[in-house]
């Protein structure tokens, strides 16, 4: 579902996720619940703030919350219970983006392959590096 926000092409932060995706924010624990949150509201706020991106739109893939813009590749969030201290900033595994977020923040990151970007739930989130991880992989068609 396309978001609206100030203008009419970009998100609003604190809009509500549509009821399909709020089933899935409120399917998780309460601490990765609000990581989640946390992270929906940097992923809108960066898409606000990158020249480029289009409309958002937030939706579900394989279950979990998915955002993507025609300008990029769709950022998806996840989170399994075999690893509940794990968050994960999920990609397309064919794009570049793991490998670019690994050399220039392989020392603040974890990774795992080529599809996503690990955080701990019980760490703050390092938010103007996300923002730039958010901002690549929603400009990643532009290049």
């Amino acid at each position: 579902m396309p978001l609206t926000g100030t203008r009419p092409d970009k998100p609003a932060a604190s809009e509500q996720p549509p009821q399909k995706v709020r089933k899935a924010f409120d399917a998780v624990p309460e601490r990765v619940r609000h990581k989640w949150y946390a992270l929906r509201a940097l992923i809108l706020q960066t898409a606000e703030a990158t020249p480029g991106v289009g409309p958002l739109t937030e939706t579900l893939k394989w279950g979990e919350p998915s955002y993507a813009a025609a300008s990029g590749t769709p950022v998806r969030l996840g989170w399994k219970p075999a690893e509940p201290d794990t968050i994960k900033l999920l990609v397309h595994c064919q794009t570049s983006l793991v490998d670019g977020w690994r050399e220039r923040y392989g020392e603040m990151f974890r990774f795992e392959g080529t599809r996503a970007l690990l955080l701990d739930v019980n760490a703050p989130l390092p938010d103007a590096e996300l923002a730039h991880c958010i901002a690549m992989a929603l400009t990643y068609k532009r290049r």
